[in-house]
């Protein structure tokens, strides 16, 4: 396991947070603060992403020649090899502290970059790449879906000041949702009821309703997983 950057902060550890969640609210606060920490992954990292994020969408509508497929294995594996050498565990990862990037620079996510974050709601810029194709040049259904579960997340979280985990959620998809188009999200809470909140978001490209999402968030207790 790689130790670069180990100068900066360990925290969040597993036991840092209760039911080992990341603590969204503090990393609100932290952008806040402007306080934003880029001591993991390094000054680089965000172009790391970004170069990962353009092959994963080559790769989507790569069709190889034989010469091309192997050639390309083979630097793959090499750079597989090469970043073994960096892989950390989830807590020491950047892909979740660092707010300075799209999506906290988490790859597994369509980037977004988030205007607002406050206990009235979240509202955020989000793309989706050649990557989240689904078909006819839109994006598909189930990335749409994670898009919508990690704001609907933020938004539940940053109104009940507390970590908590999806229980359901359900989106109804009105019209074409396009690719590499930045499009507007708009999440918020309903209404919290002890533990549980309720959140609903819209998508939107431009004044056109691309799709709508309503959910159940729950409030973990201490040390609930």
């Amino acid at each position: 396991m790689s130790t670069q950057h180990a100068g900066a902060d360990p925290l969040p550890s597993e036991e840092h947070h209760e039911g080992a969640f990341r603590p969204m609210t503090e990393l609100i606060n932290a952008r806040s603060a402007r306080d934003i920490d880029i001591a993991r992954g390094g000054p680089h990292y965000g172009e790391f992403i970004e170069q990962v994020r353009g092959l994963m969408d080559r790769a989507r509508l790569a069709c190889p020649t034989d010469e091309l497929a192997i050639e390309t294995i083979d630097l793959l594996k090499q750079l597989n090899d090469k970043l073994d050498a960096a892989v950390v565990d989830e807590w020491s990862a950047p892909t979740w502290t660092r707010i300075d990037l799209p999506a906290r620079g988490n790859i597994t996510l369509p980037p977004f970059l988030v205007d607002r974050a406050d206990r009235d709601g979240v509202d955020a810029r989000l793309t989706f790449r050649t990557f989240h194709l689904g078909g006819n040049a839109a994006a598909h259904g189930g990335q749409i879906a994670a898009g919508f579960d990690d704001l609907l997340g933020m938004a539940a979280a940053v109104h009940a000041g507390a970590v908590t985990r999806t229980a359901s959620l359900t989106v109804d998809y009105r019209s074409v949702t396009p690719l590499n188009t930045e499009l507007t999200l708009h999440a918020w809470a309903e209404r919290q009821e002890g533990r549980k909140v309720f959140v609903r978001a819209t998508l939107h490209d431009g004044d056109r309703l691309c799709a709508e999402a309503h959910g159940l968030f729950i409030v973990l207790n201490p040390g609930q997983a």
